[in-house]
């Protein structure tokens, strides 16, 4: 179970957030909690799948869901002792309009630049590991430009200047690759699994589309982010059980920033786990006991903060690990008497 935990680890440092009420990192919030992410992995190739649902208090607000799959391979390269894994990732997003009966729905996908990276993990001994995270989401390369007209054009919120069309851009943050950087610390012993890790999200600001609807935007500017995620399970036999924390805290929260009045958000919840010894699935659910999200106010009620639910589901599965290597067989005594 403890290797299956750290290979999710290392690949999951890489996912998004979906639409503003994600905020505006990158990186989702979450996405590596249950995870030992501190601790090195044995050599080897791994598949990760995590999938998110989230859905606000906002009565027409679009739920939203990322999947991300991961593969990752845990190098035999040890410089200084830390290991060197390598992992790649094509993160998709999806959003589901609720409205009020009378107006259209539309449910859409967006491909997010895919991820490139890599960490390097110690073992520090006494079941203590510790890693570093560097990598880009290379959205300028092969993300979508996160367009969508509804046939009305607005003021934009965003960079001020002239009308664009209503609902662009989808997901701001896409208009600039993503750097990432990341560190880890965990605790592994006597079944426990007990994480923190930090997560930076910086951004070419501000951030241009290509394309005439690109050029119509204009620039968008964007803020960098961390993101903080928190672990504390127990493995019982097959099973985990444990709680999670995890949050998002944006540094530019001006006007014309994506996540322009929304400083970020943290959230509590509960995590389950089984080993397949083949496969291993996490479940967990955590709802916000902080946020800077807001429903606007209506003529009937006052702003009020749009808290938010998300459910979780991931798969780690390995793919390939070298085979031990084999002892020399001892060569028979012979004694001449």
């Amino acid at each position: 179970m403890k290797n299956w935990l750290v290979a999710g680890a290392a690949a999951l440092t890489m996912g998004m957030t979906t639409t503003a009420s994600y905020a505006q990192s990158t990186t989702v919030p979450g996405e590596q909690v249950g995870l030992a992410v501190g601790a090195p992995l044995p050599e080897g190739l791994y598949a990760i799948n995590t999938f998110t649902y989230r859905r606000t208090d906002g009565r027409n607000d679009a739920d939203t869901a990322v999947n991300i799959p991961v593969l990752v391979y845990s190098t035999p390269l040890v410089p200084l002792g830390g290991r060197i894994e390598l992992l790649v990732a094509p993160p998709t997003v999806f959003v589901f309009t609720r409205n009020a009966a009378g107006t259209p729905n539309k449910d859409i996908s967006i491909n997010v630049g895919t991820f490139v990276g890599g960490i390097w993990a110690f073992d520090l001994g006494s079941n203590f590991g510790v890693s570093l995270l560097g990598g880009v989401y290379l959205n300028d390369l092969d993300g979508d430009r996160g367009s969508l007209f509804n046939g009305t054009t607005a003021a934009n919120p965003i960079s001020g200047a002239g009308r664009i069309p209503v609902g662009t851009p989808i997901l701001p943050q896409l208009s600039s690759n993503t750097y990432r950087f990341g560190i880890a610390g965990s605790y592994t012993g006597d079944g426990f699994n007990l994480t923190a890790n930090l997560t930076a999200n910086i951004y070419d600001s501000p951030g241009r589309f290509s394309g005439s609807v690109g050029n119509f935007i204009g620039p968008i500017r964007l803020s960098d982010a961390l993101n903080f995620d928190l672990t504390a399970t127990k493995k019982f036999g097959n099973f985990e059980i444990g709680a999670v924390g995890y949050g998002t805290y944006n540094f530019d929260i001006s006007q014309f920033s994506a996540a322009a009045g929304n400083r970020g958000r943290f959230a509590l919840g509960g995590l389950v786990g089984y080993d397949f010894k083949i496969f291993t699935v996490q479940a967990y659910v955590a709802r916000d006991v902080v946020t800077g999200a807001t429903i606007a106010a209506t003529p009937f009620s006052r702003a009020r903060s749009d808290y938010s639910t998300d459910g979780w589901i991931r798969f780690i599965v390995p793919l390939y690990s070298p085979a031990p290597a084999a002892s020399p067989i001892p060569a028979p005594l012979v004694r001449k008497y």
